[in-house]
């Protein structure tokens, strides 16, 4: 089986990249954000045309007092950088506010930073019409393998369905991929001992350094509690009540710590797909880790086979199907946007693709020879919602099959770029 343990090459190209060239050649600021790790320097530092330009991080404490102090020295005599952790110095976009607004057309800023600057008050009314956002997440499958981005989605809303087929690749180790997760730094490391240890460092290092930055927490140990709950519950219905019982937490605190989760883009909540004509679906969103592995190790699975008897082993696989789907929807032109479908009654569908006027309906099924009945929840939500366009059952087979007349069942690999 397939367990991607080759070493990668020094640079993976990233398939955002041709997104955040469009971008800066139209707008004066761009912002890159994501989690720690997910290679937001590394990409600045290697693609066209970023890596010829003026590099700053404020990791770096000589370059954060500047930052605080004399912010404008820090792009003199060039009109092209980049400053990283920048929301380490929030007051920093002042300067570059005036900069750009003095300037027009002059000044190229790329802001990046581990933390999501629109969810901090300084950086939405600092920038506000000012710059485009975008997330890098971690990395997809196939931008390990350095395959294209895939174009399934695009194809499907469209209506253009794949022809009918059997693929010949061999089967992946699933378990390994979802123990593993998609880090880049984790790609050299070959073994799930090797993988826990990099985790269990990545978390003492969230909660210890990056955390303090953006929020003061006292808690540490209800804190990573909370984690570990929610990595429990990821794929399924976010019930604050029952969080806060099990971690003994009030709701006004766990809030607060959901909030700063999301905030170091570690968490997200899917919304629930609903329309202004019907009252009988279900409110409450989803909750997703941000990484397989960051879900598998906090949920207490270190070795192979106990994630593969352990129950949550279908709600980490559809974590990885969800990590797909953000990945290709928020590279859309304009971003797609994700829900999840669930009516009070239990009819459900995994996950709706919205974009436009087009709506694509996606379940996540671990069979590997999918059926018609299969396609249950995608057929009723077709005539429920008949401004549809189709519906894909993903599973874990080699075969693309029709299963009905707007519904596709694929291979999960498709969605992955594999």
């Amino acid at each position: 089986m397939n367990n991607f343990y080759s070493p990668p090459p020094t640079y993976h190209e990233r398939w955002i990249t041709p997104s955040l060239q469009d971008a800066i050649r139209d707008h004066a600021v761009v912002v890159l954000t994501g989690a720690r790790q997910v290679g937001k320097s590394t990409l600045l530092l290697n693609a066209e045309p970023f890596k010829n330009w003026r590099f700053h991080t404020l990791d770096e404490l000589d370059v954060l007092e500047q930052a605080r102090t004399n912010p404008e020295a820090l792009w003199a005599g060039t009109n092209q950088v980049i400053l990283d952790e920048v929301q380490k110095a929030p007051e920093i976009l002042s300067a570059i506010k005036r900069a750009v607004d003095l300037n027009p057309g002059r000044y190229r800023f790329v802001l990046s930073g581990s933390a999501n600057l629109l969810l901090m008050k300084q950086v939405s009314e600092s920038l506000a019409g000012r710059a485009v956002y975008f997330v890098l997440d971690p990395m997809a499958l196939g931008e390990i393998e350095q395959n294209p981005r895939p174009d399934i989605l695009q194809r499907v809303l469209a209506g253009n369905f794949p022809d009918e087929a059997v693929l010949s690749q061999e089967p992946f180790d699933i378990a390994s991929i979802l123990l593993r997760g998609t880090m880049p730094p984790l790609l050299t490391l070959n073994s799930p001992q090797s993988w826990t240890r990099w985790w269990d460092g990545y978390v003492t290092t969230y909660l210890e350094r990056d955390l303090r930055q953006v929020a003061q927490i006292d808690a540490l140990l209800d804190f990573r509690k909370l984690m570990r709950l929610v990595a429990l519950r990821s794929a399924q219905l976010l019930n604050q009540s029952e969080i806060g019982r099990d971690a003994q937490l009030s709701q006004p605190t766990v809030h607060r710590y959901l909030n700063l989760l999301e905030t170091t883009h570690l968490f997200e909540r899917l919304p629930a797909y609903t329309t202004s004509h019907t009252t009988s679906l279900l409110k409450s969103p989803k909750a997703f880790l941000n990484d397989t592995g960051l879900a598998v190790f906090l949920s207490g699975y270190f070795a192979l086979d106990d994630l593969q008897k352990g129950r949550e082993f279908g709600a980490f696989f559809e974590t990885l199907i969800y990590h797909h789907l953000r990945v290709l929807t928020r590279l859309m032109v304009p971003q797609g946007h994700l829900y999840f479908w669930r009516t009070r009654a239990g009819k459900e569908v995994d996950f709706i693709v919205e974009h436009g006027m087009r709506v694509l309906a996606i379940e996540v099924k671990s069979t590997i020879s999918p059926t018609f009945g299969n396609a249950t929840g995608l057929r009723t939500f077709l005539e429920e919602q008949p401004q549809a366009t189709a519906g894909i059952l993903v599973h874990n087979g080699p075969v693309i099959k029709r299963l009905d007349e707007k519904i596709i069942a694929i291979p999960w690999t498709m969605l992955a770029g594999l």
